[in-house]
């Protein structure tokens, strides 16, 4: 079953292709066929506008993570040798501090409902019944519907699209490893020896290797996303330290 087909997703789809085709067409005239993309780039930021209140209460829990890190440290240091004690005393002292090691996915769970109408809007060729207008645009030459593991099996890849993709690829990459390092720093890294913990910590890459699989116009997506993520951890940090 195309999961595209469900009444729900359809909906989402529909309002998503209103959305971008309503601003592409304002842009049309100033940007011309990359007006897709920035439309793109302009609903992601009103998302994470909206999406603001659950980047503080991922903010307020990597907080409480950074304060409970002796602690989380010193369980582990007891409980080495004993890893299921470990993982209850762990989420026990969560619950006594209202604390979650969880908190950091919100952001990425709430964002998936987006992600998938921004896929497909770029892998349908039509659209509530209507030919799917946004295939026809590009930037600098690379179709917004194209991937990167296409042309590479393909053998379609030329020196200006592999630039266009790496343009995407490297700065997620590399926002990636500023959000590691922030959600490490925090005591996301560290949370009482948690397996778990640890490879939430290694969230972030994710979004690069799933870059190189979804259309391009996707990972517009994914760098406008990731890095609102990153500056926006910054400052909460700052302001929850400073308060």
């Amino acid at each position: 079953m195309n999961i595209y087909e469900i009444f729900p997703v359809d909906i989402l789809v529909g309002a998503a292709y209103d959305v971008v085709t309503w601003m592409s067409g304002l842009l049309e005239p100033l940007a011309g066929a990359e007006s897709a993309a920035i439309a793109i780039v302009l609903l992601t930021i009103v998302v994470r506008i909206l999406l603001i209140p659950v980047g503080w209460s991922q903010a307020k829990a990597g907080a409480a993570r950074e304060r409970l890190a002796p602690q989380l440290a010193e369980l582990q240091r007891r409980y080495r040798k004993s890893p299921e004690l470990l993982q209850r005393k762990t989420m026990e002292l969560y619950a006594r501090e209202k604390a979650s090691p969880f908190a950091g996915c919100l952001p990425v769970l709430a964002q998936t409902p987006v992600l998938m109408a921004v896929y497909g809007l770029f892998v349908l060729p039509s659209v509530g019944g209507a030919h799917n207008e946004l295939l026809a645009h590009a930037v600098a030459s690379v179709p917004l519907d194209a991937t990167l593991v296409a042309q590479i099996v393909a053998s379609d890849v030329t020196g200006a699209s592999a630039a266009v993709f790496a343009a995407i690829i490297v700065p997620v990459a590399l926002v990636a490893q500023g959000s590691r390092r922030l959600l490490t720093s925090s005591g996301a890294g560290d949370a009482g020896g948690s397996g778990l913990a640890r490879a939430l910590s290694f969230l972030p890459f994710m979004t690069a290797v799933v870059t190189v699989f979804v259309p391009f116009a996707a990972g517009i997506y994914l760098l406008t996303t990731t890095a609102w993520t990153f500056a926006e951890r910054l400052i909460m940090r700052r302001v929850l330290r400073a308060a």
